[in-house]
C-alpha cells in the first residue's frame, strides 16, 4: 500500500541521513591542510588535526575565505597596533562553508547546511554584551586577531549560534563575504542612512563598495563614490553607484557641492582612513549631518579642522566591526538588493596562498576583493 511505501521511504531516509552524518567525518583521515604565515611576507603549509566540535559547536568544511585588508597588513608588517603576529599564524576571518558535523546541543543546523560564519565569539557577560553592543566586548575571541588563529584552512569548529544558514540562492562564496558586508551595513546604520539622502563614500576598496551597496539597500537616493584608482571607480559604477569622483583629477569638495546644489552631502562614509579624505568629508558634509568613520589611519592620528566641525554641528559616528547584522546582510543578498559576488575580482586556490597574498599586496590598484578557494571542485 502507499502508506507502507511511505513508511519504508521514511525509514530509509532516516537511516541514510544518520549514516551520512556519521560517514561524513569518519571518511576524513583526521588531518587538514592549513596555510600559515611563517614570517613577514612568507606563507607555508602545515597539517593539523581536524577539530572536533563541542556540544554547542558545528564542524564546518570551509569553501571560501576572503582576504581582508587586516590580513594583508599582518602579512606585510607583522602587527596591527598592539596585536603582534607570532608565527606560525593562520590568517583569514571571512569564511563560508558547509556543516559536516553537529554538536549534541545544536538544534538549528544540520549536516549539509551551507553557512556564513561570524568570526567573533564574545563573553556574553560584560556590560557591552548585556547592552547588545557585543562588538565592543573586551574579551572577544576573533579569527585572525593574534593570538587567535584564523581560517585559511580546510575545517573549523565554531559556535553554532555564530553560523548563519544561507538561503538556497546565496552561495558559500557570498557567505564568506557577508563579513565585510556586515561592516558596510553597520556603517549605514550608524549614519542613520535613509530614503531621500544624498551620500558620499570616500574610498572604493572592498569596504567602500559594500558601504555604498548597504546605503543603496537602505534606500539612500543618491550615493557617490570617491577614489583615485580608476578601476575601482569603474567597479563602483558597475555595482550601482549614482556617480563617481576621481580625487586625482577633480576637486572632490567642489564636485560634491555641485551635485548637491551647494548644500553638501547629507551623509559621508569615510573608508579610506586618510587625513586628506577625512578633511574632505568635513568640508563636503551638509550642516547638521553625520560623518561615519570606518577607515583606520596608518598613523592612528589626524589633524582636522575642528572649528569647521563645530560651526557645522557635525556628528561623528565610528565603526568597529558590527553587531546583529548577519541576518540582515544575508537577506539583502538573497533578495537581490546587494550584488556581493560583484566585488570579487580574484580567486586563488588554498595551495597558492603565498601567491594570493603577494598578488594582493602588489596589485592594490587592480584588486577589489581577492578570495581563497579552500575546497577544490
Amino acid at each position: 500500500s502507499k502508506s507502507n511505501k511511505d513508511a519504508l521511504v521514511n525509514v530509509f531516509n532516516k537511516v541514510f541521513n544518520e549514516s551520512f552524518k556519521k560517514t561524513e567525518v569518519q571518511n576524513m583521515d583526521g588531518k587538514m591542510k592549513v596555510a600559515v604565515m611563517n614570517g613577514i611576507g612568507e606563507m607555508g603549509f602545515v597539517e593539523r588535526e581536524i577539530p572536533k566540535p563541542a556540544a554547542d559547536e558545528v564542524l564546518v568544511k570551509l569553501e571560501y575565505v576572503g582576504i581582508c585588508g587586516s590580513d594583508m597588513h599582518y602579512y606585510e608588517t607583522g602587527a596591527i597596533g598592539d596585536y603582534v603576529v607570532e608565527p606560525p599564524f593562520v590568517l583569514g576571518h571571512e569564511p563560508g562553508g558547509v556543516v559536516v558535523e553537529v554538536g549534541e546541543n545544536v538544534k538549528h543546523l544540520a549536516v549539509g547546511d551551507r553557512v556564513a560564519l561570524e568570526p567573533g565569539k564574545t563573553c556574553g557577560h560584560c556590560e557591552f554584551c548585556k547592552q547588545g553592543k557585543y562588538n565592543l566586548c573586551p574579551d572577544v575571541i576573533f579569527f585572525a586577531t593574534p593570538p587567535v588563529d584564523g581560517v585559511f584552512q580546510e575545517y573549523v569548529a565554531h559556535e553554532a549560534d555564530l553560523c548563519f544558514k544561507l538561503p538556497d540562492n546565496v552561495s558559500t562564496l557570498e557567505g564568506a563575504l557577508i563579513e565585510p558586508l556586515a561592516v558596510g551595513f553597520h556603517a549605514a546604520i550608524q549614519g542613520d542612512a535613509h530614503l531621500g539622502q544624498k551620500a558620499v563614500v570616500m574610498g572604493a576598496g572592498c569596504i567602500g563598495l559594500v558601504s555604498m551597496m548597504a546605503l543603496k539597500a537602505r534606500g539612500v537616493s543618491e550615493v557617490y563614490v570617491v577614489d583615485i584608482m580608476e578601476k575601482r571607480l569603474e567597479k563602483a559604477m558597475e555595482l550601482g553607484a549614482t556617480g563617481v569622483i576621481n580625487g586625482a583629477k577633480e576637486d572632490v569638495v567642489a564636485k560634491v557641492r555641485e551635485l548637491t546644489g551647494g548644500m553638501g552631502a547629507d551623509l559621508v562614509v569615510e573608508t579610506a582612513g586618510t587625513q586628506i579624505t577625512t578633511v574632505q568629508a568635513i568640508h563636503m558634509a551638509k550642516k547638521g549631518s553625520n560623518i561615519v568613520l570606518v577607515g583606520y589611519s596608518k598613523s592612528g592620528e589626524m589633524t582636522l579642522p575642528m572649528s569647521l566641525v563645530l560651526d557645522k554641528e557635525l556628528t561623528f559616528k565610528t565603526v568597529f566591526r558590527y553587531r546583529h547584522i548577519y541576518p540582515l546582510a544575508i537577506d539583502a543578498v538573497a533578495s537581490g538588493k546587494v550584488n556581493l559576488k560583484g566585488i570579487v575580482t580574484d580567486i586563488f586556490p588554498l595551495d597558492e596562498a603565498q601567491k594570493a597574498m603577494d598578488y594582493s599586496m602588489n596589485n592594490k590598484a587592480d584588486i577589489v576583493k581577492a578570495v581563497i578557494k579552500i575546497t577544490e571542485d
